[in-house]
């Protein structure tokens, strides 16, 4: 990297697809957003096929020699990297073509970072989205300039595990745009009136027909529920049967609950400052959770079971149950939130205040930051 603000940087996930309402693709797009307001060239190479609306996305290149079906499935993915050679060598020539300064691997598999393709002198970013445990995740770490888990958790599993990562950055994801929270006098009226608002992609993972099925008899507020399938499953027809669950337990309460369409990246956020609240359900762990930072962003506090990193993200900008609660305890958590106008602005500031950070401007300049101390060290 010839300076400390770079020309181009390079983004490399090979699941990526604008507005796919998945984790990685969504950290990618606003990083690359960052870029831009910083006068950076993002360059997003992805794989192929070419799709209808491709030409709209100057920054995003295809690879030739990696095609992969959607949904994606593992076994496609493995299959298709079974002789990953030629991937690796047109990887290389499009960083070198596009003349990038900084390479960033999304993922050690899904990010192609085992591969080690970055040009000569080129310095590289592994983000740590999931810590895998395996060979593509040794090779990767291996080969990268440096590390960055995006959430502190993700930190502390990698410990857990047996790495070392003393020399590592956490360096979070980044929103799309700086935290615009509404005014007082309009935080309290949602406060009063305001539906509770959730986005979330069609993972079973994401307790949303559970947390539909606990809904009190007696709630009374607009739920609304954005619920989106991604372009990959992790066994055929998992996002359907999720689809069939959530409407199944909407359908038993059609006086609050709604179910929506996906929203483009760029409007999550004005979604949720029109929300009360959101709720994340999820009863695995969330690396980071996106949703969370967006709604808090607005000032939205955010509700949910306290695991992962959700109480590392959230802390005094929401209210965490336990995991034996689970979604049966969230109401309640969240009702008496509601109810108190106190208690409820003190977390809608703090929930601002906490996403201060996370801009994707000063996302990006964290991410330069780190390679930057590595560089010199």
């Amino acid at each position: 990297m010839n300076s400390s603000m770079p020309r181009t940087i390079a983004f490399v996930l090979f699941s990526y697809a604008p507005g796919e309402p998945a984790g990685y693709e969504r950290a990618v797009g606003a990083l690359a957003e960052g870029c831009r307001r910083l006068g950076i060239t993002p360059l997003i190479i992805t794989s192929g096929p070419a799709e209808a609306g491709d030409a709209d996305h100057p920054d995003m290149v295809r690879l030739s020699s990696l095609t992969l079906p959607r949904p994606i499935l593992k076994p496609d993915i493995l299959a298709a990297l079974e002789d990953p050679e030629p991937v690796r060598v047109e990887l290389r020539r499009l960083l070198a073509d596009h003349e990038a300064d900084l390479v960033v691997w999304v993922d050690a598999l899904y990010g192609l970072g085992y591969l080690d393709a970055a040009p000569e002198g080129v310095p590289t970013i592994l983000q740590v989205h999931k810590v895998r445990g395996d060979d593509y995740f040794d090779r990767a770490i291996a080969a990268a300039t440096t590390v960055c888990p995006i959430s502190p958790f993700m930190e502390s599993e990698a410990r857990e595990q047996g790495y070392e990562t003393s020399a590592w950055t956490i360096v979070p994801n980044a929103l799309f745009a700086p935290a615009q929270p509404a005014e007082r006098e309009e935080r309290e009226r949602l406060r009063t009136q305001g539906p509770v608002r959730i986005v979330s992609r069609a993972e079973p993972y994401k307790g949303l027909a559970e947390l539909l099925e606990a809904l009190p008899a007696d709630w009374t507020r607009p739920v609304e529920l954005v619920l989106a399938a991604a372009g990959f499953e992790y066994w055929p027809g998992m996002q359907d049967e999720v689809f069939g669950a959530v409407r199944a337990a909407a359908v038993k309460r059609p006086d609050v609950v709604t179910v929506l369409e996906a929203l483009p990246w760029q409007e999550v956020q004005p979604f949720f400052a029109g929300a009360a609240a959101t709720i994340i359900a999820s009863y695995e762990p969330e690396t980071f959770c996106n949703a969370a930072a967006e709604a808090m962003s607005t000032g939205a506090p955010v509700v949910g079971i306290g695991i992962g990193n959700l109480p590392h993200l959230v802390a005094d900008g929401g209210v965490m149950v336990s995991a034996e609660q689970g979604p049966g305890g969230i109401w309640p958590a969240l009702s008496e939130l509601l109810e108190d106008a106190d208690r409820y602005h003190a977390t809608s500031q703090s929930a601002v205040a906490r996403t201060a950070f996370h801009a994707p401007d000063e996302v990006v300049r964290q991410m330069l930051a780190a390679v930057a101390t590595t560089l010199t060290h």
